[in-house]
């Protein structure tokens, strides 16, 4: 027997002219098929009714609803139902669950009390044009409270875990205060791996969150209901804010951004909860949520690394040594104002003194290197003094000048210049090493400036003392 949706449609085509043989190639059902049905609707027969088939589940599909929805499979919940004493199969199981999941999208409302929980997402609002005039993608980032439903909203230009903290700071500042969680989605920026109970938070993040008192709770996989609140925050800002307006640059959209979040967004009368977020924060929510630090939490500058062959990694312009067993691997990297830390696999694995208003320095603990790799600094000196002598006397003389400006770190910018002779003579860098010396300069860099624009022929007006010192 034809279903009803079929009879449906060759009484459509029907009536829009078509013959049998055209809606036989349409439907791709046989000739014979068709004309039984078209002669039967010419008839005034109606559309057959099914009848609903019922299952044995049906007794359990409260039960069955209840195993859904705490995610496990149809095997599991086969297996559920045969200690139930329930006589059936697995394939018939698994029917009954994919047509529940197709006719239900159900699942449990969550409540929290005041000062409980902040959810918080980014959403992709199009291009905008930055104060520099140039069109750039743009975000919003969205923290609300949970109970009460007050938002806050802020324009961003990325979702780096540097702009993400900063989102959160500005947002906690706007509250003027914070939750017990902040409820996060399953973003780059805030988690590594997205296990639902192993989470593996960035260093940087959960130490802001340790900072500021909050416990960050990441949403299940596959469980949108879990942030239902931001996403319908975000869903609420592109529509009603938005969709249809332009910006002269970000300045005049954070500006009315703001003007709409105080005026209207937050004055509203919120859909689910039929009251305005802005009064019931301001007598319920705002008097017990966690009290701001007395300073705002200092964002580190975070990254990943590899670890080059010289068991070192290159950061801001300067050089941090690794241990030798992270070679050719990355590592991530967390830079204060005053240290650098190298984690790998969520472990530390060196920390050094930052270096400071210098570029193209090292920091180096000899035990990063393997033993057999460990030389003398007596041995070192007269490895590199007698290839730079090799290239000519300028180069040796500039060998102690750099040794006296860097004697914890010579070698470095030593191995550079020597590397300059894959790409020019011994005499350009030799003259090259002269010129450097005349005024004072030291850096591999600059020296290899020198040879690239031929200024090593130059003529040289004078000799600062540098060169002079270095001669002695």
């Amino acid at each position: 027997m034809l279903g009803v949706e079929m009879y449906i449609t060759i009484q459509s085509l029907m009536e829009r002219g078509l013959n049998k043989s055209q809606i036989s190639r349409i439907t791709k059902h046989d000739w014979k098929t068709v004309s039984k049905i078209v002669e039967k609707i010419k008839s005034g027969e109606t559309a057959p009714i099914q009848k609903p088939h019922p299952s044995i589940l049906d007794s359990k599909k409260g039960e069955v609803l209840e195993l859904i929805e705490k995610g496990l499979t149809a095997v599991r919940i086969h297996e559920e139902m045969l200690l139930a004493g329930v006589k059936i199969s697995y394939s018939a199981v698994k029917s009954y669950c994919s047509g529940l999941k197709k006719k239900h999208d159900i699942f449990v409302r969550i409540h929290t009390d005041p000062g409980e929980e902040a959810q918080v997402d980014f959403g992709y609002v199009g291009i905008t044009r930055d104060n520099h005039g140039r069109n750039r993608k743009t975000w919003v980032f969205n923290m609300r409270l949970s109970y009460s439903r007050e938002d806050y909203f802020l324009k961003v230009y990325n979702q780096k875990v540097e702009t993400f903290i900063e989102c959160h700071v500005k947002a906690f500042k706007y509250f003027g205060g914070i939750p017990k969680y902040v409820k996060i989605d399953n973003l780059k920026a805030a988690i590594l791996e997205a296990n639902f109970y192993e989470p593996v938070y960035q260093h940087l993040y959960k130490s802001f969150a340790d900072y500021y008192g909050f416990n960050p709770l990441p949403c299940r996989i596959y469980s949108p209901n879990d942030k239902g609140k931001v996403e319908s925050g975000i869903k609420y800002v592109k529509r009603n804010f938005f969709s249809g307006r332009t910006f002269k640059n970000g300045d005049e959209l954070d500006r009315r951004l703001q003007d709409w979040l105080d005026r209207t967004c937050n004055r509203r009368i919120h859909g689910t909860t039929r009251k305005i977020p802005a009064e019931v924060f301001e007598k319920e929510e705002q008097p017990v949520l966690k009290k701001l630090p007395l300073e705002n939490f200092k964002i580190l500058k975070v990254g990943e690394r590899k670890v080059y062959h010289d068991c070192h990694i290159f950061v801001d312009y300067n050089y941090y040594s690794v241990p030798f067993e992270y070679v050719g691997k990355k590592v991530s990297v967390e830079l204060s104002d005053k240290f650098l830390k190298v984690y790998y696999d969520n472990k530390r694995v060196a920390m050094h003194n930052k270096i400071a208003n210098d570029k193209g320095c090292f920091r180096t603990e000899e035990s990063h290197y393997p033993r057999y790799k460990r030389f003398s600094d007596t041995e070192y000196q007269e490895k590199y003094l007698d290839k730079m002598s090799s290239i000519g006397k300028y180069a040796r003389q500039l060998f102690f000048f750099i040794k006296a400006k860097c004697p914890n770190y010579w070698y470095r910018p030593i191995q550079g210049i020597l590397s300059l002779l894959k790409s020019y003579p011994k005499e350009v860098v030799n003259l090259s090493c002269k010129r450097g010396l005349a005024f004072g300069v030291y850096q591999y860099q600059i020296i290899k400036k020198i040879c690239f624009n031929g200024s090593y022929i130059l003529p040289l007006e004078f000799f600062g003392g540098n060169y002079a010192n270095a001669q002695k």
